[in-house]
């Protein structure tokens, strides 16, 4: 099962890259995304048996993850076939920068997304931290192509950005990793190991100075992946010009993964009884993240940049859950389900109206919900989501995690997060009203034009995910979260 995930997709981006017609490859990439998803239910009901050596493997943290990729890649990959579709009968000014969408061939498109849906497995797989390192890098070479679809100068500087930044900080994971096998290593320097279970298992006897050595590169090297400030430079500027299904991914599932790798990391420092240090550090990096993003969400003038740096804000907070620690853990894996479908959901609702008004300037986009009817209804409720209004999940995600650092002694954390919230709650919020309210251009007339269920659909869906996870979550992903927080040093409710 486990080598099925992740050879089916590796299989079908060689045979899209084959292939000639665009229409059979896009009719692959769904019918691929459909079967990853089918396996991964599978994998859920029913998690297949692994040893406990093995360096491939689906444990609870891992199902989580990679349930969260399979589901946002069956949404993407129907937005997507229906957007390539588009964009094939013709050719497409963009007024920001008066350029014309020159799109890379949709071979090299479709096979680096299903290429991204391996790699992504992989990771969710990996209980090696070497395997995991491989994976992490292999995410990055996948999606850069995919950064540069449009050819324009803006996404080749956001690709190159995207390239140098992410090596760098997988470089120092990579020396993270060599400090891990120093700490677990005897003192003659024989017995050293990556795997996870193993390391948790031999907690007390690792070499303490060496092991906080391997955290802090861990969690600098993974977290620009995740992009925490301030390592996180990249992630507007790749985020905001990449093809907005691949910025659905990017925010949605790619952030995740390196958020596994620090969650590995921790786990380890916790077993070891540095718990305390690695979480401090979390919450550190969480909070500063928090108020960066949150400063920059004011007056935004892009709103794919806007969503960009939302999900820095996002990512702060989920690193200050793991750090808290606890129940804030558990909190943090829910928080993680949760915006992943709520920002990939914005960000096809943000291709929509990039695609209609054929700008990301907030101040020429007005309108949209007498112009995009469905789609400026989805903006207004992805809003609600996003910002944690009940009863979307979001909310419920956001309190068990402020709840938890209302504990004695670390109040001060809880008022700095909300502030940081209250302050992204209002630069959102006035940025997402001016966009669906207002009169429409006569440009753009007549307004409440017809939209394909392809272009909402999928939202649709994600957000109502969300609102469900909001009202009632069920029993198995209850269990699955409560798994995954306790194995990852974590407690549940």
């Amino acid at each position: 099962m486990t080598l099925t995930l992740i050879l089916l997709p590796a299989v079908a981006a060689a045979v899209a890259a084959a292939i000639r017609s665009d229409r059979l490859r896009r009719a692959l990439l769904v019918a691929t995304a459909g079967a990853h998803a089918a396996l991964t239910a599978a994998c859920w009901i029913r998690p297949p048996a692994c040893a406990p050596e093995a360096w491939l493997g689906f444990d609870a943290a891992g199902r989580l993850f990679l349930g969260i990729a399979s589901l946002l890649f069956l949404a993407v990959a129907v937005y997507a076939a229906h957007r390539l579709s588009i964009e094939s009968h013709g050719r497409q000014a963009e007024e920001d920068t008066g350029s014309i969408f020159v799109n890379a061939p949709e071979a090299v498109h479709t096979a680096c997304l299903l290429a991204f849906l391996a790699t992504m497995t992989l990771v969710a797989a990996s209980r090696h931290l070497g395997v995991l390192w491989v994976a992490v890098e292999a995410t990055t070479l996948a999606t850069a192509p995919l950064i540069y679809f449009h050819r324009q100068p803006r996404s080749l500087e956001a690709t190159w950005k995207y390239l140098l930044v992410c090596s760098v900080g997988i470089a120092l994971a990579l020396l993270g990793n060599f400090l891990l096998v120093v700490a677990s290593a005897a003192p003659d320097g024989t017995g050293g190991t990556l795997v996870v279970r193993e390391l948790v298992a031999q907690g007390a006897e690792l070499r303490t100075p060496w092991l906080k050595a391997a955290f802090v590169f861990l969690l600098v090297g993974y977290g620009t992946k995740m992009g925490l400030a301030p390592m996180h430079t990249w992630l507007p500027d790749a985020h905001s010009e990449a093809p907005s299904p691949v910025s659905a991914l990017l925010s949605g599932a790619l952030l995740n993964c390196a958020f596994l790798g620090i969650l590995r990391a921790h786990s380890i420092c916790s077993a070891a009884g540095l718990g305390g240090f690695s979480g401090n550090l979390l919450a550190g990096f969480g909070l500063l993240s928090m108020g960066i993003a949150a400063a920059f969400l004011v007056n935004q003038a892009d709103y794919k940049r806007l969503l960009a740096y939302s999900s820095v804000e996002h990512m702060g907070l989920l690193a200050l859950g793991a750090g808290l620690g606890g129940v804030a853990l558990y909190g943090a894996l829910l928080h993680a389900v949760n915006h992943s479908l709520v920002k990939a959901a914005l960000f096809m609702v943000a291709g929509n109206l990039l695609a209609a008004y054929r700008t990301k300037q907030v101040a020429r986009t007005r309108g949209a919900l007498r112009l995009l009817p469905v789609s400026g209804a989805l903006w207004l409720a992805g809003l609600l989501a996003i910002t944690g209004m009940p009863p979307f999940g979001i909310f419920a995600s956001e309190f068990t995690m402020l709840r938890a650092a209302f504990a004695p002694g670390r109040e001060w954390m809880a008022v700095v997060a909300l502030l940081a919230l209250a302050v992204a709650f209002a630069g959102m919020a006035r940025t997402f009203l001016s966009m669906a309210l207002g009169p429409v251009s006569d440009e753009f007339e007549p307004a409440g034009r017809r939209e394909h269920r392809a272009a909402f659909g999928p939202a649709l869906a994600l957000l109502a995910a969300s609102l469900w996870l909001g009202l009632w979550i069920p029993n198995g992903l209850n269990g699955l979260l409560g798994h995954a927080a306790r194995l990852l040093g974590g407690d549940a409710p």
